[in-house]
This record gives C-alpha cells, sequence and structure tokens, in this order.
C-alpha cells in the first residue's frame, strides 16, 4: 500500500543519552531534533510523529520511561477516532564500531553487559523477563526488516538487516518494547546507526526520515 492509503501510522520515537566509551551519543541528537526536521521536511499524508524519548543508558533504569512511552501510545489509541490505523515503535541505538545502519530483526531475553550502564548495572546472563523463560528465547518484529532494508538501500543508504541487537541496553530495550508489542497489537522495530564521525548528522537525519516514509508505505 502506498502513503496515498488510508491506514494512518503513529510513530512514537526513543533514542539514548550518552554512555560509557561514547561522550555524544547521536541518537539523543537525532531524536531531539526529529520534529523540527520532519515539519521541515514534510510528513507523509498518511504518517504521524507521535512521542519523542531519550532514555537514560540503563537496562532497568530506562524502563520507567520506556514504559510510559509505551503506553502513552496505547492511550493515545484508546482516545483517538474509532479507526486509528498503526502504531509503530522506533527505538534508535548507536553502535560505535558500525560502519552502517542495521534494522534489528530481533531480541534475546538475556542482559549481559560488557560494561555497566549509566546507573551501575552490569548483569551477567540474567533473563531479561523470567517469566519468558531461558535467555535463549527470543522476540521478533513483526516489521518485514528485509524489505525495509532492500528499500532504504535504494534510497542509497548502507543499510542491512540484523540478527543480533547485542546483550547490552539497547537489547534490554528492544525485548520489553517488543513484548509489549505482541500484548497490545503494535509493531516495534530497533534501529543501530553508527557515530557522527562515520556517517555524518545530516546523511543520518535523512536516513531517519526516508525510514519513517517506508514504514508509512510498509503498512
Amino acid at each position: 500500500m502506498g502513503s496515498e492509503g488510508p491506514s494512518i501510522v503513529t510513530v512514537h520515537v526513543t533514542g539514548f543519552k550518552k554512555f560509557h566509551g561514547v561522550a555524544e551519543n547521536p541518537t539523543e541528537k537525532i531524536v531531539s531534533n526529529l520534529k523540527s526536521f520532519m515539519e521541515e521536511k514534510g510528513l507523509p499524508k498518511n504518517l504521524v510523529l507521535g512521542s519523542c524519548k531519550v532514555l537514560e543508558t540503563a537496562g532497568q533504569g530506562a524502563l520507567g520511561s520506556l514504559y510510559k512511552v509505551l503506553e502513552s501510545a496505547i492511550a493515545d489509541r484508546e482516545n483517538g477516532p474509532s479507526s486509528p490505523g498503526q502504531i509503530i515503535l522506533v527505538h534508535f541505538g548507536v553502535n560505535s564500531g558500525a560502519t552502517r545502519f542495521a534494522l534489528e530483526n530481533q531480541a534475546v531475553n538475556e542482559a549481559t553487559f560488557r560494561c555497566p550502564d549509566e546507573l551501575g548495572w552490569k548483569p551477567q546472563r540474567v533473563q531479561i523477563v523470567p517469566s519468558d523463560g531461558s535467555i535463549s528465547r527470543t522476540r521478533e518484529t513483526t516489521l518485514p526488516v528485509k524489505e525495509l532494508s532492500k528499500s532504504l538501500r535504494k534510497g542509497g543508504y548502507d543499510v542491512i538487516p540484523s540478527d543480533d541487537a547485542g546483550r547490552f541496553v539497547c537489547n534490554y530495550v528492544y525485548y520489553h518494547s517488543l513484548r509489549f508489542a505482541e500484548q497490545h497489537s503494535v509493531k516495534s522495530l530497533f534501529v543501530h546507526v553508527p557515530l557522527f564521525s562515520t556517517i555524518d548528522e545530516e546523511v543520518q537525519m535523512h536516513f531517519v526520515a526516508s525510514l519513517l516514509e517506508a514504514l508509512a508505505c510498509s503498512n
């Protein structure tokens, strides 16, 4: 379905603050500037940009803010029009060693942090959601990651689908979001971006805008 289709897509976006070894997190700047950037660029007709929230780079310490975003998205749907369309949660995190963008297909029920998070937590082989079972349990996005990657590559962006979101804070947040998405019939996606020194800020902002447009068209 193209962007002329009737279904409205509301996207809620998160990024992270700086953390150990990354003095400037590009996702903090991307998410903070996204509304003004998209207003200037012009949103597709069926795309609504909802909340844009920067989370603490912490596992358990990010959950309070994360669930406020998730629950407010659902509350907006319940209080909105009778046919509100699709809600998509898009989370951005930095991979400081990456040279390209990665759309993450899944998250794993394992927290093994290579260094303490910003609140000092350093779990090793801990279940993110104990009631989900073992640390090998995975949850997958219902979004077409391969097709989205292909579409964005056609637009000139160096982007790949990925099955490994790590075991640090990014994976931790994504796992919770995917679980919430399944429970509430919404969709969730995690995107890893490189540092601005690898792909500059302007290119990254245009990439994010193109991703949101692709999500609006894929619905």
